[in-house]
């Protein structure tokens, strides 16, 4: 029988601790009275004891706050006289930031387990750090680099000439070719890097396949979600820029360029030689044209479909996407137009 009440099941995930509400606090750079009392573990709101910390960083969920069980909380000041009296504030600005170091302070990351398990392949002339963890079935091809404390997943496939930086996490079943990996850049299971893009030449005999000579290069920082993929470059390289975010299921075309930090949501498809500049954000099902260049800092909307070249900063909606404001001035007029008597 499963329990309904939500706890971090141990199974799963490392635990660390416990430490008292100073030393928690620290952790986030939170402002908190000087206390000694000692927390064990994170949890939320609702179901958090007196020995778990929660956080708020939604003023919709304050009811929740109010009655909570918890025994720390982190709190924005303007939500300070919302907690209760049996729990200890935890004062920041970014809830949400404080809340991410004080759950990973609790449960951190699993470290590598150096060595290479019996069943992997690693090829006479490829060079994995010691301190690299290599799983079961995984094969690194000639002259593959494997980093220091790399976390090398099941059946995963490293090409010939692959580098994978120090610190990466490659999950169950990736697949990565031609491609150079920086610093903690994370794959979760099933992601495809470096094979060949779409790319052909339509000819009166029928399609003729294009070579594709580029590379995949993942920056520093960079993670991609389960069963993404990125191809490689036809005469130049793809590129994911540093601290950049992919979700689940993002096709990233041959030749396209991510600046720094971007972000990517599920099933977003992006066609071959398109640049993002820093700081773009893509939202859910969107889709872009080839050959574009989508300004710093713009926001694309879910679902939007987007032709022509984005200036940076703009926030577009709809397809093909248009400005928001056009966007939804034209909501409005068809509204106001199904509302007329016939």
């Amino acid at each position: 029988m499963m329990n309904n009440k939500f706890s971090v099941d141990a199974r799963f995930y490392a635990r660390s601790g416990p430490y008292n509400v100073t030393e928690v606090a620290a952790v986030m750079n939170g402002i908190v009275a000087k206390s000694d009392h000692v927390l064990s573990g994170v949890a939320p709101l609702q179901t958090a004891g007196s020995n778990e910390v929660s956080f708020l960083d939604n003023s919709r969920y304050a009811s929740l706050l109010e009655k909570t069980g918890a025994g720390a909380v982190i709190v924005h000041p303007d939500m300070v006289n919302r907690v209760p009296p049996s729990a200890t504030p935890i004062i920041t600005t970014a809830p949400y930031e404080g809340w991410a170091r004080v759950a990973a302070l609790f449960h951190p990351l699993a470290s590598a387990s150096p060595g290479i398990h019996p069943t992997a392949f690693v090829a006479s002339n490829a060079r994995v750090d010691p301190t690299a963890e290599i799983g079961a079935f995984a094969c690194i091809e000639e002259h593959a680099h494997v980093g220091p404390r790399c976390r090398i997943g099941p059946y995963v496939n490293i090409g010939s000439g692959v580098v994978v930086g120090e610190d990466c996490r490659i999950g169950s079943h990736a697949t990565i070719s031609h491609a150079l990996l920086g610093a903690r850049v994370c794959l979760l299971p099933g992601v495809r890097v470096g094979q060949e893009g779409f790319g052909f030449a339509n000819t009166k005999a029928g399609f003729l396949t294009i070579p594709h000579l580029g590379r995949v290069l993942l920056e520093d920082d960079v993670e991609i979600g389960a069963n993404s993929t990125i191809d490689r470059g036809s005469i130049q390289d793809t590129v994911i820029g540093a601290g950049s975010r992919l979700d689940n299921l993002v096709q990233i075309g041959h030749n396209v360029r991510l600046g720094r930090c971007c972000v990517i949501v599920a099933q977003v498809g992006i066609s071959g030689s398109t640049v993002l500049e820093d700081f773009v954000q893509v939202g859910g099902q969107a889709a872009m044209a080839g050959h574009l260049r989508i300004g710093r800092g713009a926001r694309i909307g879910a679902q939007a479909g987007v032709i022509s070249d984005v200036p940076a900063a703009a926030i577009l909606l709809g397809s093909p996407a248009q400005p928001r404001h056009e966007f939804f001035r034209q909501v409005a007029t068809l509204k106001r137009m199904v509302r007329q008597p016939k």
